[in-house]
């Protein structure tokens, strides 16, 4: 389905950007001081001349070899006879009127060639006002840059309370309701919102209120985001998101500046939607004693309690809220008032998976061997994230092979991949632990196959894929909504097939860690048997659900809502499915040996067998009396 674009929200400064800016100032204006330096060595050249010493120069002066003696203070430039220009240079303590002083330089020279004049101080002066003003820009552009710093951190704590929400539903590419596939109840639902923000006056003539807020509740990937932004779309009011966990600061008080914010926003863009994802992050059930009163969610949940159902009215301000974990949430919250319609997202049937398919193949290219329903028809309990994960890495899978469309091989690879984990054909197995392999999946589907209350088998491999080192897939051949105990028991059995073939085959100590998740799966079916849905059989009609669970310490604990005695006796009840599933699954076995064999040798030989192979090398396999459980 399409999405809209998000708006680019305003980009916060960056300290390294501020950094550059001042390193540029600084070597701005060293830059200038520098040539500043340059331009005033230009204008007065320092002359390298030869220095004599004085006695020399009186004794030449006396001969008429110097024609001119410049005094600068102490320092004295000589220019020779034939020269224009200073070529050496002296010094004399007292400068030149010591050097008049002098009975040993004659008249006729301090008559015609001593001159006297100031010393020049500039390139004194130039130089020390250097060395005072380098360091000073220094100083005042690294101050500079600490008050800039300092400003800040100064706006960013002002803003620390502010609201973080995303502001969507004024943009030009809107989400809509035709753009989303399946889940036409809540759309039905939801449409009634849309006609509130639309027409108010219609119902408030009649004395309805417009409901404050809309609680979606789903699955993950079920498209409780997408169609809260189709809310917004089709209304054609402001959408402010926000994500619960972004109302949780460290700091107390922080998470409920932000809601009055949020909502203070909303109130000036009315009529608006709020849309809170997540929003268990922050409306957890109170006074579970985690944090106490002053806890930062309590604060910030009290604070959202206030704004939805407050002294203020009429703001026309409607909050949608998403969680898959309702049953978590305060009841204070879900009260009428606050969350006066709660909307359930259900996982796609048949149908909406094939409606939502077609959406994501409309902009890729298939051939004619793609078949949209019959993928729709294998993608039982699979959400639309699921659905738009394997539309993509088929897309993905053919793109690898250099094809210009997409296959049905690609799409059944893909298929594969997202639901039961990429094949792993690097690695290599040993003939022993192939043929393990092969009689363990056998296993499973020999006993799937002959009991009745079990699903299709649909493939068989002893190609390793993901975590497993083979798989033994069962579909459903249509969607169910309720499972028996006879369901569930043929669960249990078929889960129990692949150790028992190994016990058939190998002995009871030859079995391996190849049943591991097999095992675990087969007992927590068993145990949610017996504790959530009362199927045991002394328990029958009995439910010992509990969610009040906590962290302590950084370990779970659960308190039991049933004595020791009732546990011993959920064990038992435990114990005894697992051991009537092995029981069922190792008659199976034993009175199918011969089709057991047939199917572990062609896997074998195959390594990967189809629902039609399989039923094949399994058409004589029976299912015994002593196994059935509707005798």
């Amino acid at each position: 389905m399409a999405a809209p674009k998000t708006p680019k929200g305003p980009k916060r400064p960056n300290q390294n950007k501020k950094a550059a800016n001042f390193l540029r100032l600084t070597l701005f204006w060293g830059v200038i001081v520098v040539a500043a330096l340059a331009v005033f060595a230009i204008i007065n050249p320092q002359e390298n001349l030869d220095e004599v010493p004085i006695s020399e120069v009186i004794s030449r002066a006396n001969n008429g070899e110097i024609t001119k003696i410049e005094g600068q203070g102490g320092n004295l430039k000589i220019t020779e006879k034939g020269q224009d220009d200073p070529t050496q240079k002296s010094y004399i303590q007292g400068g030149v009127a010591t050097l008049l002083r002098e009975d040993t330089l004659s008249q006729e020279a301090k008559q015609n060639v001593v001159e006297d004049r100031e010393p020049s101080r500039t390139g004194e002066t130039m130089w020390n006002l250097a060395i005072i003003l380098i360091p000073t820009i220094l100083i005042i552009g690294f101050f500079m840059m600490m008050m800039r710093q300092a400003q800040g951190q100064n706006n960013q704590a002002m803003g620390f309370g502010k609201s973080k929400a995303k502001l969507y539903g004024l943009d030009k590419e809107k989400v809509l309701f035709n753009d989303i596939a399946g889940n036409e109840a809540a759309k039905q639902d939801l449409e009634e919102v849309v006609d509130f923000l639309k027409h108010p006056k219609k119902y408030e003539n009649l004395g309805a209120k417009i409901p404050k807020g809309v609680l979606l509740v789903g699955s993950p990937g079920t498209g409780k985001t997408m169609l809260a932004r189709a809310v917004a779309g089709e209304a054609n009011v402001p959408f402010f998101s926000i994500s619960g966990s972004e109302f949780v600061e460290m700091f107390v008080g922080v998470g409920a500046s932000r809601v009055r914010d949020l909502f203070a926003k909303a109130k000036k863009n009315s009529p608006a939607i709020i849309f809170i994802d997540e929003i268990d992050a922050v409306g957890r059930k109170r006074g579970s004693g985690m944090g106490g009163g002053h806890d930062e969610r309590e604060q910030t949940l009290n604070q959202i309690l206030v704004e939805m159902d407050g002294f203020e009215t009429g703001t026309n301000v409607i909050v949608l809220a998403a969680t898959n974990r309702a049953d978590v949430l305060d009841p204070a919250l879900l009260r009428p008032g606050r969350f006066d319609r709660r909307t359930n997202i259900m996982l796609p049937e048949r149908k909406d998976r094939e409606a939502i398919l077609k959406v994501h193949f409309k902009k890729k290219p298939t051939d004619d061997t793609v078949k949209i329903d019959k993928l729709a028809a294998k993608t039982a309990g699979s959400s639309g994230a699921d659905l738009a994960n394997i539309a993509n890495e088929a897309a993905i899978i053919a793109a690898r092979r250099n094809s210009k469309k997409i296959s049905n091989a690609d799409l059944t690879e893909a298929f594969e991949k997202v639901a039961i984990g990429p094949e792993r054909k690097a690695k290599v197995m040993n003939e022993r632990e192939k043929e393990l392999t092969a009689y363990h999946e056998a296993g499973h589907a020999i006993v799937g196959h002959v009991l009745p209350d079990s699903d299709p088998v649909h493939k068989v491999t002893i190609i390793p894929r993901g975590g497993t080192g083979g798989v033994t897939w069962f579909l459903p051949p249509e969607d169910k909504s309720y499972t028996s105990v006879y369901e569930f028991k043929d669960i249990l059995a078929r889960a129990m097939g692949g150790r028992v073939a190994e016990k058939i085959l190998y002995g009871s100590d030859g079995i391996t860690t190849g049943a591991g998740s097999d095992l675990r799966k087969a007992t927590e079916i068993a145990r949610d048997m017996v504790i959530e849905q009362g199927m045991g059989s002394k328990l029958r009609d009995q439910v010992f659900h509990s969610d009040n669970g906590g962290m302590v310490f950084d370990k779970m604990t659960q308190e039991r809502p049933y004595s020791d005695a009732t546990a011993k006796i959920i064990d038992e009840e435990v114990e005894r499915l697992i051991k009537e599933a092995s029981q069922r699954a190792e008659l199976v076995i034993t009175k199918n040996r011969a089709s057991l064999d047939a199917l572990a040798k062609g896997l074998l030989e195959e390594e990967t067998l189809e629902e039609e192979a399989v039923n094949e090398y399994l058409k004589d396999a029976k299912l015994p009396k002593e196994a059935a459980l509707h005798s």
